[in-house]
């Protein structure tokens, strides 16, 4: 038996479905409404047939129109080879004192420099070039090889320690706990510690400074300065690359840590190369 009614307020019938007493009214779809849902069904079919859409087992329908999400792609990838193409070939041309020199070179090389950088050198440095134990960081005004844009593309392009490079900078230092006594190593930690902070027992500063005339001086100086010609590092700042204080300071006399970078010519070219080399000047840090 039907169970439709007339709405008493609005006089529409319903059509029969009551939810806890809410009667459902039999209105029709706005006739503005039904000629657009038509619509939007023809435009659906005319859109498959006009454009790539349905699949198949090894390709899809092309579509009458042939159009090619692919090809547009293709298009303004060359479109944006060919729009930096005048900025690469300067950059092969000039040398990376004379692209930091020009501003237009200059952001072009910073922006495709951080992009290279991402890629190949954020493993070791860290995403804002911060570094960590072992790896420099690049912001500050520290450099073990000299900090102007050229000396770091020479770091960039040979390396350091990077035995199949015959250019790749080179220094080693010799591991004092073969040359000097327990005691004098733990002096001359304790002065190397003393030069940027306090120590233990200053006691053994004096004799430590001792130590250090008698074996240091030749690379990191009478100063404790350092020596960027033998990558030799600063001690009289903060900055640390294997840790502080005199138990971190005395293992690294007794028996230094190396580390090694790559040497990147062969691997990412002249251009990138340079292009890294003004994105590291620019972070702040280059002399």
């Amino acid at each position: 038996m039907s169970t439709e009614r007339i709405d008493d307020v609005s006089g529409i019938s319903t059509t029969g479905h009551e939810w806890d007493g809410i009667k459902e009214l039999n209105n029709p779809l706005p006739r503005w409404w039904v000629i657009t849902f038509y619509i939007t069904i023809a435009w659906a079919a005319a859109y498959t047939i006009a454009y790539p859409a349905w699949p198949m087992l090894s390709s899809a329908t092309k579509g009458v129109l042939g159009y090619s999400s692919r090809n547009d792609v293709k298009n303004e990838l060359a479109a944006a080879e060919a729009a930096k193409g005048k900025y690469v070939a300067a950059i092969q041309a000039k040398t990376v004192s004379e692209i930091a020199a020009d501003d237009a070179l200059r952001e072009f090389a910073v922006a495709a420099g951080g992009a290279a950088f991402k890629v190949n050198c954020v493993q070791c440095h860290g995403s804002g070039a911060q570094g960590s134990a072992g790896f420099p960081n690049l912001n500050d005004d520290e450099w073990l090889w000299g900090g102007s844009a050229e000396q770091i593309q020479q770091t960039i392009t040979h390396g350091i320690r990077f035995a199949s490079d015959p250019d790749t900078r080179q220094s080693e230092m010799p591991a004092f706990g073969d040359i000097i006594t327990p005691e004098q190593a733990t002096q001359v930690s304790a002065y190397v510690a003393s030069l940027s902070g306090p120590v233990h027992d200053a006691s053994l500063i004096e004799p430590g400074a001792k130590v250090f005339a008698e074996n240091c001086v030749a690379c990191h100086g009478a100063n404790a300065k350092g020596n960027k010609e033998l990558g030799a590092p600063d001690l009289t700042d903060a900055i640390w690359f294997y840790g502080s204080g005199e138990t971190a300071i005395a293992a690294q006399v007794r028996a230094p840590k190396h580390g090694v970078m790559p040497a990147w010519i062969g691997r990412l070219g002249e251009t990138t190369v340079k292009e890294l080399a003004v994105y590291v000047h620019s972070l702040g840090g280059g002399e």
